[in-house]
């Protein structure tokens, strides 16, 4: 298959090859060459260098095992192949997602209303504020009050069912803002869950401790199909009418009054039993993972928050994505931070980048950045369809610091080199300063000493000189060897707070599209998921079959066959 016209693949360029060889000279340093991060993070200039910062955030991957040279190499890479090009496109609202046909434009779902967007000849600004003026409308009559249950009582509830983008999203924005001062006064009295997986277990642990009469459940599903999210929403559905019931209350009344729907299929939703103008819909040009912006994070944020901190939020990720599209290479903190990732990925063969956010509001940031990076990069082909002759993607994993520490961070400093982006905070949500208790330092300085040092720790580490200096015992000394010259970034924001959380999050998204751009793969589909939903359908045929008809299990594979009967055999009893 010949390639289309265009800019180059990047493997086809000079940078490419450039970048190649300072991988090479990188890689064949031992551990006491000149090119170890020891002796890297010494040089001041270097450590002035590879640094960049926006509004009030540093950015600072003097610690990452590149040179100023190499920094240069890759932004020579960007120019070659077009990025800003790319860029551009996206934010222009052309169809990049070729192989569905749409455009991409989560950008358009923070826009201002005085920005014009267009996708095709149409400008979707008025559209999403239309849609998002009747979300906050709406959020506000519950939250006051006006919007009654079934039974006259108010509500203070809610259970949004979704699953990936549809809850991965909202659930990491949620969590961000629980403890956030501002946030957690606007959400006295509230109640939010969302419930995703569809075992059994995690509906029973949404409807802990709920009262169906005070509870509003969101259903969010583009296409209304969703087989997870439909049993889900059928099994609530069920939930309230039997709620009704217990009340003396109308179903039909009590299903339009606690249930809502964010989803582009209307007439599915109103079959369903919702009311029409209780379905709020969103665009193809959404997808799922980029969606939180859109009424399937806006809803259930606001219904706890308030449409105050919702904005806020969606303003902090507006002014990420104008800094991604206006700042220069140099100075570009989504940019860099895609670049650094490629590098690490692809040239030093470093294909796990460990998310550690030194901040327990951000422990779901991981878990939903692990779906945008790995659904969107994980790819083997390019637009064109050609096989990649390079890796793409990054396998994404994290938990918040200082828990990480006493769990995986073994594995960082002495087993296998991976990525580390450090993600900080100048100021706590909720300060405790224990000084005057006897305490040496204030909880948040704790906390902060090992955002600090840590990536130190992985750069440096400790040699067998240092050991025996300190008298380790030889026996010992290969046991407590740190071999250092690990990479990581560290990410200083002012606070987490809405803005910060929505600046946070723009900013991972586009550097995503990033590498997505430089590797030529189409970040904005995602065929990987469907081959095992439909090997699901016929497996749930085969079980509905068994049980209803005990027609015997066939079709599979003798391993599946075998497994299938067992699963059968053993719940049956």
């Amino acid at each position: 298959m010949s390639r289309k016209p265009g800019p180059p693949a990047a493997w086809e360029t000079d940078a490419w090859s450039k970048l190649e060889k300072s991988a090479a000279k990188l890689q064949q340093s031992d551990a006491d060459g000149p090119l170890h991060l020891r002796q890297l993070i010494e040089d001041e200039d270097r450590c002035e260098a590879l640094r960049a910062s926006f509004d009030g955030i540093t950015m600072d991957y003097s610690r990452q095992k590149l040179t100023t040279e190499t920094v240069n190499e890759l932004l020579e890479l960007a120019e070659a192949t077009h990025l800003k090009v790319k860029m551009t496109a996206m934010a222009s609202g052309k169809a990049i997602n070729t192989t569905e046909g749409r455009a991409v434009m989560h950008m358009a779902l923070r826009a201002p209303k005085n920005e014009k967007i267009l996708v095709g000849d149409s400008d979707v600004v008025p559209e999403v504020h239309e849609v998002l003026d009747r979300v906050y409308a709406f959020a506000e009559s519950v939250r006051s009050g006006e919007h009654k249950g079934a039974t006259g009582k108010k509500i203070d509830t809610v259970i949004s069912i979704g699953i990936g983008g549809s809850y991965l999203g909202p659930e990491f924005v949620f969590e961000a803002l629980r403890t956030d001062e501002t946030a957690a006064a606007a959400a006295q009295g509230r109640t939010l869950k969302f419930l995703a997986n569809v075992d059994p277990v995690d509906v029973a642990r949404a409807l802990s401790g709920v009262d169906p009469e005070t509870t509003l459940v969101v259903v969010v599903s583009k296409t209304f199909t969703t087989a997870e999210t439909m049993l889900n929403a059928r099994t609530l559905r069920r939930w309230l009418e039997d709620a009704a019931t217990k009340a003396g209350a109308d179903k039909a009344e009590m299903i339009a009054k606690h249930m809502i729907a964010v989803s582009a299929a209307v007439p599915k939703a109103t079959d369903f039993g919702i009311a029409e103008e209780n379905v709020f819909g969103f665009w193809d040009w959404v997808g799922g993972r980029y969606s939180v912006c859109s009424a399937v994070g806006v809803m259930p944020l606001a219904l706890q928050y308030g449409p105050d901190v919702v904005q806020a939020f969606l303003d902090g990720a507006w002014s990420m994505d104008e800094h991604f599209l206006s700042a220069d290479f140099s100075e570009n903190l989504p940019v860099l931070v895609g670049l650094i990732g490629v590098w690490n990925a692809t040239f030093l063969e470093y294909n796990v980048q460990a998310l550690l956010p030194y901040s327990q509001a951000l422990l779901r940031f991981p878990a939903h950045i692990q779906q945008v990076s790995m659904e969107s990069n994980g790819k083997r082909v390019t637009l064109e369809g050609e096989h990649l002759p390079i890796e793409a993607g990054e396998i994404v994993l994290g938990e918040p610091g200082t828990n990480g520490q006493h769990s995986f961070y073994q594995l960082i400093h002495q087993g296998r080199v991976m990525a580390c982006d450090f993600i900080g905070s100048i100021k706590s949500q909720q300060p405790i300063d224990a000084t005057a208790q006897g305490e040496d330092v204030s909880n948040h300085d704790e906390l902060m000493a090992n955002f600090f040092a840590q990536p130190d720790a992985l750069a440096t580490g400790k040699t067998i000189k240092e050991l025996e200096a300190e008298g380790v015992p030889k026996d010992l000394l290969n046991h407590k060897e740190f071999p250092g010259n690990r990479p990581s970034t560290q990410l200083l924001f002012p606070c987490f707070d809405a803005k910060r959380v929505g600046q946070l999050l723009s900013l991972y998204e586009n550097s995503i599209a990033v590498k997505g751009f430089i590797w030529g793969v189409n970040s904005f589909d995602q065929w990987g998921v469907e081959l095992g939903k439909v090997l699901a359908k016929q497996v749930r045929g085969a079980l509905q079959g068994a049980r209803a008809e005990n027609a015997p299990v066939k079709g599979f594979n003798p391993a599946t066959t075998s497994l299938l009967k067992t699963y059968l055999e053993g719940s049956s009893n």
